[in-house]
């Protein structure tokens, strides 16, 4: 598995207290150690570039957005469009470096070098719309994934699976008017959790190629192991045979185990390792193995190091075991 992160990450600083802090890193590097996983820097990539980042961002993201975010960091703003959005002067260069890394491993999921790969990044960026910021996010790194890998490497069928508490509002807006894009949702029900979206009637636009690309799965509070294995058992790997992917993307937050402060699901490490297992055959089975995980929530950090150290686990055991 190639696992790609930057030394900037650590120096977006949001402040005392926020949820989405630098030391969610420390669990993750906690977790590729045990692991024995490397990550590498994006040198020798296009995307050790800033610019040619920046440029790929803008085939999803406002111009505008962009150049707004840029200049609210450099202005020594404290926060981007809302106030959970908070940020520093480092800012904006650790969203580009997110979504560089996010491309990073696209593009590494088809080489010839490996077909698993892990953006081990932050900020997130399930909940960044086109033109504004949300939720802890800037720029939807896992959205730009999967427009890499249609642009450039020619695919027509790329799946998102999304397993954060949270729901993608993001990514889903991105892409529900294309046929291009599957994507799936597995989160806290909208009812009772932020941001308010992801209902099971919100399907795709009505009358477009997205229509009946999108499947939200809502869970209620309290949900646990046995909900999770039943969601993924019979609706989310059913529909990803039905739309057999090129490439299957995985929004990774570790947000719905049960020691998270900002939810109410009961999932526990084996949870991921199960739930991560069955997206590992999938990707065997109908993407030739092509699978890409782009780190999202998981606020506790105990359960955030154990819980991605069984997602990674399970999917190496299940392509290369």
């Amino acid at each position: 598995m190639q696992v790609f992160q930057e030394p900037i990450a650590a120096r977006h600083d949001t402040g005392a207290n926020h949820p989405e802090r630098p030391q969610r890193l420390d669990a993750v590097n906690e977790a590729l150690s045990d692991l024995g996983l490397i990550a590498r820097s994006l040198a020798g990539t296009r995307w050790a570039e800033a610019d040619e980042t920046i440029a790929f961002i803008s085939t999803l993201h406002e111009p505008r957005y962009i150049e707004r975010f840029r200049r609210a960091c450099a202005d020594g703003r404290s926060y981007m469009d809302v106030v959970d959005c908070a940020i520093c002067p480092e800012s904006f260069h650790a969203a580009v470096a997110a979504a560089g890394c996010a491309l990073a491993a696209a593009d590494a999921a088809m080489s010839g070098s490996g077909t698993a790969a892990f953006s081990a990044m932050r900020p997130p960026g399930h909940h960044a719309e086109a033109d504004r910021a949300m939720g802890f996010c800037f720029f939807n790194n896992i959205a730009l994934a999967a427009q890499r890998l249609i642009e450039a490497h020619g695919l027509e069928r790329v799946a998102i699976v999304d397993f954060d508490v949270h729901h993608g509002n993001g990514t889903q807006h991105l892409f529900e008017s294309r046929g291009d894009v599957l994507y799936l949702s597995t989160h806290q029900h909208p009812a009772t959790l932020y941001p308010g979206t992801g209902y099971e009637w919100e399907r795709g636009t009505r009358g477009t190629p997205g229509e009946g690309c999108t499947l939200n799965i809502p869970l209620a509070p309290g949900s646990g192991h046995a909900e999770a294995l039943d969601a993924f058992g019979r609706l989310v790997v059913p529909a990803l045979k039905h739309y057999r992917p090129q490439a299957l993307l995985v929004s990774a937050g570790f947000d719905a185990e049960a020691r998270d402060p900002l939810a109410m699901l009961r999932w526990t490490p084996e949870t991921y390792r199960a739930i991560s297992a069955l997206l590992a055959d999938a990707a065997a089975e109908l993407a030739a193995g092509r699978i890409v995980t782009v780190l999202e929530g998981g606020y506790d950090t105990g359960a955030l190091k154990e819980g991605l150290t069984q997602h990674l686990a399970a999917i190496d055991s299940r392509l290369n075991g």
